[in-house]
């Protein structure tokens, strides 16, 4: 008998532990988000052209709109997903080439995707819908 519990321990040692999250990240909060936005207006100049960006109050530590083109816009949490608790939030980098915490460092592109930092996780998207010139976010 104490030969089966010594294979049987680190076997379910082993399922127990494989079980974890292996990003060790805390999670970001699921805040609901219903945000629109007319990309015409004098408040969002940046988003009448390609590249352009927004930053919305909405969102658990604010949101990032950034037009890809004419018709399509991503929207991103501007909580970073390596450490959302931090006191920043994601800015675009001066170069607007980028997304980046000024906290840890990571770096993500402008589809949210990680491309430097200690992050592993790609940003939270919400989704949007663009209707005429009125931009829906949503979660």
């Amino acid at each position: 008998m104490n030969r089966l519990w010594a294979i049987f321990l680190p076997l379910l040692v082993l399922l127990i532990s494989s079980c974890k999250d292996s990003s060790n990240s805390p999670i970001i909060p699921n805040v609901p988000v219903d945000a629109q936005l007319n990309i015409n207006s004098q408040l969002y100049p940046e988003l009448r052209q390609d590249g352009g960006y927004a930053y919305l109050p909405e969102g658990y530590k604010g949101i990032i709109v950034v037009r890809q083109s004419a018709s399509v816009f991503l929207a991103f949490e501007r909580a970073c997903p390596f450490d959302p608790t931090n006191s920043c939030k994601l800015e675009v980098d001066q170069s607007r080439l980028y997304i980046v915490d000024p906290c840890c460092g990571s770096q993500f592109n402008l589809q949210g995707q990680v491309i430097g930092g200690p992050a592993i996780q790609s940003l939270r998207q919400y989704r949007t819908s663009l209707v005429a010139s009125t931009l829906y976010i949503s979660n």
